[in-house]
């Protein structure tokens, strides 16, 4: 696992995400399911408890994809990378608005792109195989 960038990338993030999801609920006591304004974890990332949730979920896949091959690993990290993508720029609109369910503030924007850059280009640029055409 350690000489694949892919498997090592998942595992890691998987197993920092699970982390976040499980610590996210000591700080979302008494928040609503959906709230748009969380508690405060690291005293800086808005959480409620479906984003707690949300993390689980993607530390679990992350995990998961990483101790099962490179092609999991490289597939669940570009897939991650790429809605963390989606989700750090839409999240910049959602803010103040009922549709922010998840509880977005403007540090997790930041987070989530940074974690996309890195996950995408893991994904995208690591283990990538060479096809040589045949010269006819």
């Amino acid at each position: 696992m350690s000489s694949s960038p892919n498997r090592l990338v998942a595992v890691i993030f998987g197993a920092v995400y699970l982390l976040v999801g499980a610590l996210g609920f000591a700080v979302t006591g008494g928040v609503s399911f959906l709230a748009t304004e969380g508690g405060l974890l690291l005293g800086i990332f808005m959480v409620n408890p479906l984003h707690n949730i949300a993390h689980l979920l993607i530390g679990a896949a992350l995990l998961v994809a990483g101790l099962i091959s490179v092609k999991a690993a490289k597939t669940t990290n570009t897939v991650v990378g790429a809605a963390y993508l989606l989700l750090g720029i839409v999240g910049f609109f959602l803010v103040g608005t009922a549709a922010n369910v998840l509880a977005l503030n403007t540090f997790d924007h930041f987070l989530h792109l940074a974690s996309a850059l890195l996950l995408l280009g893991v994904g995208l640029g690591a283990e990538r195989t060479q096809t040589r055409s045949a010269v006819a």
